[in-house]
Parts: structure tokens; C-alpha cells; sequence
């Protein structure tokens, strides 16, 4: 049986005349691209640059929202009352639509973005809270979640579609969320590392967390940043590893 994933890389995060990342090279690596929605990075122009670029390669457009904090980066976390947690995630949600189907796209998937999405790998509660908001803006779409983390219960609850997330250059802890970036090791910059970790985790269908503990967990979706100096060489080296064992890459989906 052929074993099928996706590769998703964070996009569109630079802003005005400040360039993040390698968006063009990278989009010829990855099959997906979670496209920032302006609150934590981006703007509308380079928003609408990064869909069309991620058109002409292929590629699956996903929204990427995230705390309001650009000076953070969406690093930070922030404390939100449940009404304004909910109308931050339509409000970038519904620009991403409205900007893809301008230009004759879809918006396929959904993942949030750094703090939040670690708040939300912690509190099944507030990953519902984010969850809801996004299928009241579109009901059919998937929702990326951090395998194996809170975030899975809470959109099992709701009966929507999603597909179980690792990340190729981050350190796990042994409840399957992150190693906090203040730590060391808990970004991984080793291209040939990523890739055999990434092998690794794909053929068990597990997540391995940095004691050696194995976590049975559903892997559809490989994240692949785009905002480090490494990024490039991580995605072709992941890429190149898994075409190597068989591995079939596509969009999530499709």
C-alpha cells in the first residue's frame, strides 16, 4: 500500500517591502501553503502574490491565521474573550476567501498559526472556540491540527474534516506538543536530519518525540517552514527523502 502525504510550508508572511522566507522556491517544493491572513504577518498585495504563485505550481491554498501581533510575529500568547477570538478567526478567514476567489482559487484548508496554535495543542476547549469560527465561515473545510494534541478531540467534536500535522524542523515533547522555541534544539536546522526524522515518523505513522517515545499518531500533512534561513534546503531534503521510499506527495484533499 502506497503511503500518501502532504507538504505544507507557512507563505505570504513578508509585509510591505520587507521580505520572510522564500515563497517562490519553496512553493516549488510543497504541495500546500498556509497563506498568512495579515493579523500576525502579511498583507493583502502580498496575500494575493503568494495565492497566485501557489496557483501557478499547484499547490493548495490554506488559511493561516493568527493572534494580532505583527510586531510578535504571533509568537506571543495572548489572552482573548471567546466572541473576539471567534470574529479575529472570520475576519482572516474571510479576507483569504475573498482575495482566492477573486482570483478564480479555493481555499482548501485551515491552521492556525504559532501562539494560538500552541494555546490551542494545550486547551481542547479553545481549539473548539477557534474550530467553530472557521466552519461558520466554511463548514466543508479542512482543518489542519497538531497530531496527537488537543486540538484533535476538539475537531473530532465537531464532525469536521481534518488532517493530523507534524512538523519536520521541531522538537517534540512527550505529549506530542512542541518544544517551546526558547529551548534549545527546538528548532532543527540540520536539512538531512529533518528529512530522516521525517521518513521515520511517516513509515510509523508516530510521531517521535525527542526522549524516543513513540506516539501512534495520524500523519497526512508535513509542516515545512518558510521563514528560516534553512527552510529551503529542509523542503527539498523532506521531499527528496520520501520520494526516495515511495512515499506519494499531494495536497490534502485531492
Amino acid at each position: 500500500m502506497t503511503i500518501r502525504v502532504d507538504l505544507n510550508a507557512d507563505m505570504g508572511e513578508s509585509f510591505g517591502p520587507w521580505p520572510m522566507g522564500n515563497d517562490a522556491e519553496v512553493l516549488k517544493v510543497v504541495t500546500s501553503a498556509n497563506v498568512a491572513c495579515g493579523f500576525h504577518a502579511g498583507d493583502p498585495t502580498v496575500m494575493a502574490q503568494t495565492i497566485r504563485v501557489a496557483q501557478q505550481n499547484g499547490v493548495g491554498i490554506g488559511a493561516h491565521p493568527g493572534f494580532p501581533d505583527l510586531q510578535g510575529f504571533g509568537r506571543r500568547r495572548m489572552q482573548m474573550g471567546r466572541e473576539d477570538l471567534q470574529n479575529a478567526i472570520r475576519y482572516q478567514f474571510g479576507a483569504i476567501k475573498g482575495m482566492a476567489r477573486a482570483l478564480g482559487a479555493e481555499v482548501r484548508h485551515f491552521k492556525l498559526h504559532g501562539a494560538l496554535s500552541n494555546m490551542c495543542s494545550e486547551d481542547e476547549e479553545m481549539a473548539r472556540t477557534c474550530y467553530e469560527a472557521a466552519l461558520s465561515v466554511d463548514p466543508d473545510v479542512i482543518i489542519f491540527v497538531l497530531a496527537s494534541t488537543a486540538q484533535e478531540p476538539a475537531v473530532k467534536a465537531l464532525g469536521a474534516n481534518y488532517a493530523g500535522e507534524i512538523f519536520a524542523d521541531r522538537a517534540y515533547n512527550d505529549d506530542a506538543t512542541l518544544v517551546d522555541r526558547s529551548l534549545p534544539g527546538a528548532v532543527i536546522h540540520d536539512a538531512d536530519r529533518a528529512a530522516k526524522r521525517m521518513v521515520e515518523m511517516v513509515k510509523a505513522g508516530a510521531i517521535i518525540a525527542e526522549s524516543g517515545k513513540v506516539i501512534p499518531s495520524r500523519v497526512d500533512t508535513i509542516c515545512l517552514h518558510g521563514d528560516n534561513d534553512t527552510a529551503l534546503q529542509i523542503a527539498r531534503a523532506v521531499r527528496a527523502g520520501l520520494e526516495a521510499e515511495g512515499v506519494k506527495l499531494a495536497p490534502v484533499g485531492v
